[in-house]
């Protein structure tokens, strides 16, 4: 019994035990020949495995010989201790090693179909969300796709991120998160721009077929504020495609596609692709990371109705280090009620890097399929799939990057206005992609007035030095509850 547990564990070396040498040396080479094998490939190919992971030609090959490992070492186990059990024994001893035989046996089998379910659940997902170049429609996306380098000719890549209100409870998407991520393919420093979602006349590019439609941007004048609600921003995914439909060609999310190019003309970047994220499949893909932990620098209304004075029965509290269920990590991103749209989009950003932290190594093994599950109920893109393998690799990249918020003066630009200067946030936009990534530093405190000399002016503690346009992503999610307070 001792020897068959040695031969479970090293798979050849029972067999050499009981006499079978030259068949037991060649199971126990070829062992050791696939461990090493691993532990090279773990340790210098990390990156070109993980690239090959979001081909699902190649995850099935891999679930096949999983699947395959596991019936060999299961008929390894079950040889040696056939070949090594004594040609006589007590029932109580035969009925011992048959349940050693079952506990070994299982404990090769259990991991094994966890292992395939696991990377056919991530097949299911890279095939549902991301669909090949050849077999979906964009208007929008580059229209190749240079499998071998792809940002050979392309110093940023530019993601627009876009949240909508989408759920069987409710009637037409409305789009209250619109964030561009525009990522350093050479680095991984990332930087964000938020736009508010009540935008107003909102540009095309001239080449763009809906500019001979709103040449003035998509707007109309003279309207109350609630006349405006449909002009907005966060009205554009759904109005102008219900108003022109097809108009910038065949395509499978027309709204994102409207986005793309309205979106990019107004801070002055070519957006490649979009990732969209329905909201309540955001608390789903949350709760299968397990939670996510944010800083909470202020009361967070959980519900509420600002514009009829109801206040929410549930609020968030203020704290460090807050652990958040999927529940509370969408009402933290999403929560408006005595909040305006700069703190939602703060924490918004915040939101983003609590998912981006929480998603470890450890995570990703042990709650897998949750994570899938979640991903393709919530995940919509353009992205092909030709395209996954660099991105992987691009992943990799931003993790260990640095990820900055390019800060926008809202009062300066006018964003809350009728018309926003779309000259001067391009202008904003371009220098913060430009300026070195912003390291982050210890959270910053307002002092008190100190008091002066006589003669002098009082000092406040406030900071002299002109305000930066980016913003490291770590400093602006710290704990400190006096940066959101009236007058910061």
């Amino acid at each position: 019994m001792g020897f068959t547990v040695l031969g479970a564990v090293l798979p050849g070396l029972g067999l050499v035990l009981g006499g079978r040498r030259r068949l037991g040396a060649l199971v126990l080479t070829l062992w050791l020949a696939l461990v090493g094998l691993g532990v090279y490939v773990g340790l210098t190919r990390r990156d070109e495995v993980l690239a090959a992971a979001v081909v699902p030609n190649r995850l099935l090959a891999t679930s096949i010989a999983i699947a395959a490992i596991a019936v060999l070492w299961i008929a390894v186990i079950l040889g040696t201790h056939r070949l090594l059990r004594p040609a006589t024994n007590r029932p109580s001893v035969r009925a011992a090693r048959a349940l050693l035989v079952a506990v070994l046996s299982f404990a090769v089998a259990a991991p094994a179909a966890v292992a395939v379910q696991d990377v056919l659940a991530h097949r299911d997902l890279v095939q549902d969300v991301f669909v090949s170049q050849g077999d979906s429609q964009s208007a929008t996306r580059p229209k190749t796709v240079n499998v071998k380098d792809p940002w050979e000719d392309r110093p940023r890549l530019n993601l627009l991120l876009l949240g909508g209100d989408d759920a069987k409870t409710r009637v037409g998407v409305r789009t209250d998160t619109v964030i561009v991520a525009s990522i350093d393919t050479r680095t991984g420093d990332t930087q964000l721009v938020s736009l508010p979602r009540q935008l107003t006349f909102m540009p095309f590019p001239k080449d763009s077929p809906l500019h001979k439609f709103y040449p003035n941007g998509y707007g109309r004048e003279g309207l109350s504020l609630e006349g405006r609600l449909e002009w907005m921003l966060t009205a554009m995914y759904q109005n102008i495609p219900a108003a022109h439909p097809g108009i910038l060609g065949p395509s499978d999310n027309e709204g994102a596609d409207v986005l793309k190019q309205s979106v990019g003309e107004a801070i002055g970047l070519r957006l490649d692709y979009y990732l969209q994220v329905n909201l309540e499949g955001f608390s789903e893909l949350v709760d299968a990371l397990g939670g996510i932990t944010v800083n909470v620098n202020e009361r967070v209304a959980m519900g509420g109705i600002s514009s009829a004075h109801i206040p929410p029965n549930e609020w968030i509290e203020p704290g460090p280090n807050q652990h958040l269920d999927g529940r509370h990590a969408l009402w933290f991103a999403r929560g408006r009620y005595g909040a305006d749209d700069d703190q939602r989009q703060i924490r918004q950003r915040c939101a983003i890097q609590g998912m981006v932290d929480a998603a470890d190594p450890a995570t990703l093994v042990t709650k897998y399929r949750a994570i899938a599950k979640a991903g393709r109920q919530l995940l919509r893109t353009d992205i092909p799939q030709e395209l996954l393998p660099a991105l992987v690799q691009l992943a990799l990249k931003v993790k260990s990057g640095t990820v900055s918020n390019v800060s926008l003066d809202v009062a300066k630009l006018k964003l809350k206005y009728l018309h926003p200067d779309y000259e001067a946030l391009r202008e904003t936009v371009e220098q913060a992609l430009e300026a070195e990534p912003v390291e982050p530093t210890a959270p910053v405190i307002t002092k008190p007035a100190q008091p002066a000399p006589s003669g002098k002016p009082a000092t406040t503690g406030k900071a002299t030095t002109p305000p930066s346009p980016v913003e490291n992503l770590e400093d602006a999610c710290a704990y400190n509850p006096q940066a959101n307070q009236p007058g910061n």
